[in-house]
């Protein structure tokens, strides 16, 4: 089989259906749908939903009770061959109302709203990937498109279940391509893993003119957390303590204060070196009357280094010469994603398939609207000649 000639039909066809998904994209990024809003984010995954079952794709949805619902849409569910999996995420980090009465504008190539790169852009890639195969009659496979619905908070409102649901969805594929941002010439073959911990402390409070008979809950918060922000290594243990409540009022000498610490981490062992750190930090009282409790708040596994992973990018890259598509090397991140959880639970997993743009997580963000179907090829390539 040639696979040059197919794919330059599934590329043209690509080319004629891909303004369709930048209207899709601009869709979902006007339904605003942070992490803790389920009513937003099932509206979108509804939106995705009825777009799939006008195609006549088979839906999978696992409700959830906090969480919006994780889907699996499958094109080909019957073909025999191996299925080939994307993965993106619909929740954001952007609260509603925060880019404006209209959160989606397109000035030239960019298209700015919220999750337009982080991770909307993918999954509209995805879907216009799977309809060119589905257009050019590929039939050989199926190819699926997991949605993922709370990943921004490490899928801490699900317990989890929603990676359970990813993972089963996706057992037995032969390449599952998790479409986090891209960044050309690269594919995320390792990441960081993130444990979040919770700081508690209890101080006595006292009127600020006596505060030498106090113990400031706050100042021993800024202790611990000077000792905290020590972790600074870019390719090891790394620590933000980016969230911090305490006091009531100036005058009052603060009896409670609370603060998040965020920890980056390579590996298993540089994690428990963490998690000792952070406890003994805990324990020890910089200022004389106060007391601390530390809690996990949350974590995310690290993904590991996988040969099977490896063995994979090497495929995809043959395929990507014979397809004049550029080839990628593999790179390491310091941010999670749902790819580390894949790949720890045996699934040969990839990252960073999806599209080009600027600014996750800030009120600027924007997509490259050109990438969408520089990566719809990418992602069909993959899927037909794999």
């Amino acid at each position: 089989m040639s696979n040059n000639i197919k794919c330059c039909e599934l590329f043209e066809r690509i080319d004629e259906i891909q303004k369709e998904y930048v209207n899709f994209l601009g869709d979902i990024c006007k339904i605003e749908s942070p992490t803790d809003y389920k009513e937003g984010v099932d509206k979108c995954g509804k939106y995705i939903i009825d777009k799939a079952v006008e195609r006549g794709w088979k839906i999978a949805v696992q409700k959830q009770e906090i969480s919006g619902d994780a889907i699996c849409i499958t094109m080909n569910p019957d073909a025999k061959g191996e299925p080939v999996c994307y993965s993106g995420h619909i929740d954001t980090v952007h609260a509603v109302g925060l880019f404006g009465e209209n959160p989606v504008r397109i000035e030239g190539d960019r298209l700015y709203g919220p999750g337009a790169v982080d991770c909307k852009g993918g999954i509209a890639a995805s879907f216009c990937a799977m309809a060119a195969l589905e257009d050019v009659g590929f039939t050989s496979r199926p190819v699926k498109l997991i949605i993922q619905s709370d990943e921004e908070n490490g899928s801490r409102f699900s317990n989890k279940t929603t990676v359970d649901f990813m993972e089963q969805s996706a057992k037995g594929c032969i390449a599952f391509l998790n479409t986090e941002k891209f960044f050309p010439g690269k594919s995320t073959c390792l990441r960081k893993g993130i444990v979040k911990y919770r700081f508690e402390i209890e101080g006595k409070a006292i009127h600020a003119s006596k505060c030498f008979e106090g113990a400031s809950a706050v100042c021993e918060a800024a202790y611990k957390i000077i000792e905290l922000e020590k972790m600074k290594d870019k390719e090891g243990l790394t620590c933000n303590c980016g969230l911090i409540n305490g006091g009531t009022s100036e005058n009052t000498v603060p009896e409670k204060c609370v603060f998040t610490a965020d920890i980056r981490f390579p590996d298993a062992d540089a994690m428990n070196k963490a998690d000792k750190f952070v406890r003994e930090i805990a324990v020890k009282s910089f200022v004389d009357g106060t007391k601390c409790t530390v809690t996990q708040a949350s974590m995310r596994v690290a993904m590991p280094k996988s040969e099977a992973n490896l063995k994979l990018l090497e495929k995809i890259n043959d395929i990507f010469s014979e397809n004049d598509i550029p080839t990628l090397e593999a790179v390491f991140s310091f941010g999670g994603s749902d790819a580390a959880d894949m790949t720890t639970r045996g699934i040969t997993c990839l990252d960073s398939f999806g599209i080009e743009g600027e600014n996750a997580h800030k009120i600027n963000e924007y997509a490259i609207i050109s990438s969408i179907a520089e990566s719809a090829k990418r992602l069909a390539a993959i899927a037909y000649c794999i």
